[in-house]
């Protein structure tokens, strides 16, 4: 019979992958680092395959590390869901939520099901309506809590029309004919591996964007992107759209540590390329 995988080492492996380093994983899971390093050797020894990689002065996942992290997170979920199922002080009850119908279509299945495996004994009504009347539902009692939608920021169909008017401008126009100048210096760049220019045509593309219309990126975008590049980023872009994404940054290997220092508080993905094309790697159940 295989021996059972050690729950600690698969959380200090997901604590690693989550913060990109061995020492600030070290911090969280509160032992030092040759003990930290100790476990992933055991951990890469019971599987026998190598889980991390040398990237200048840090680690990154290889391709059975990132196979493993999904399986790793799942372990984990479970592990609190049948903890919490035996616990003699769980919850018990019942709780009515409210939320945009956006927020329950894109999030809400998974995580009422996790919630109802970890909570038995409480019953969970879900409302979807919009937020103006979620906002009614609370102050007259009949919701215990809400996801509510509030932002003093313009919104996507604002922008894109001030977006389209400015490009009657001239100076606009010009503007978005360099951006599609861009597109093509991108692709060389990448063709012949000139990554340094890859983060300078991004930035230079970033720019001409901002200068297109006011309000492209909110003010908190604006702060993570210039932090990015205080710590040595030399560009990056949005990736994602529909109130969710993420961000993308080029920068060199000597200052990637750098980077993720700076951007702690922002959750880490690893990034590479990928020349199979687009496939299916998940299938559920419905």
């Amino acid at each position: 019979m295989a021996t059972p995988l050690d729950l600690d080492q698969i959380q200090t492996f997901v604590t690693i992958a989550d913060t990109g380093s061995f020492t600030r994983a070290a911090e969280e899971v509160h032992r030092t680092q040759s003990a930290v390093s100790m476990q992933m050797r055991r951990l890469e020894e019971r599987l026998g395959k190598a889980l991390f990689e040398k990237e200048g002065r840090s680690n990154r996942l290889t391709e059975e590390g990132e196979r493993l992290l999904t399986y790793a997170r799942r372990l984990l979920r479970l592990n609190r869901e049948t903890l919490a199922a035996f616990d003699d002080a769980s919850l018990e009850g019942s709780i009515r939520i409210g939320t945009p119908d956006d927020y329950a279509d894109r999030f809400l299945p998974e995580i009422v099901a996790r919630f109802a495996r970890s909570n038995p004994r409480v019953e969970l009504s879900v409302v979807c309506e919009p937020t103006v009347n979620l906002v009614d539902h609370l102050k007259r009692g009949h919701l215990d809590i809400a996801i509510v939608t509030h932002s003093n920021e313009r919104s996507a169909s604002e922008i894109l029309k001030e977006q389209k008017e400015n490009t009657q401008q001239e100076d606009k126009f010009k503007a978005l004919q360099q951006m599609v100048g861009l597109v093509y210096d991108l692709r060389d760049a990448l063709q012949q591996s000139r990554l340094d220019d890859v983060g300078h045509i991004l930035h230079e593309n970033w720019m001409l964007k901002q200068s297109l219309a006011s309000g492209i990126a909110s003010p908190m975008i604006g702060a993570i992107y210039d932090a990015a590049r205080a710590a040595g980023a030399s560009g990056g872009k949005l990736l994602g759209a529909g109130g969710g994404g993420f961000m993308l940054f080029y920068c060199p290997p000597d200052k990637r540590e750098d980077l993720r220092r700076a951007l702690k508080n922002i959750r880490y993905f690893p990034f590479r390329f990928e020349k199979g094309g687009s496939q299916l790697i998940y299938h559920g159940d419905k």
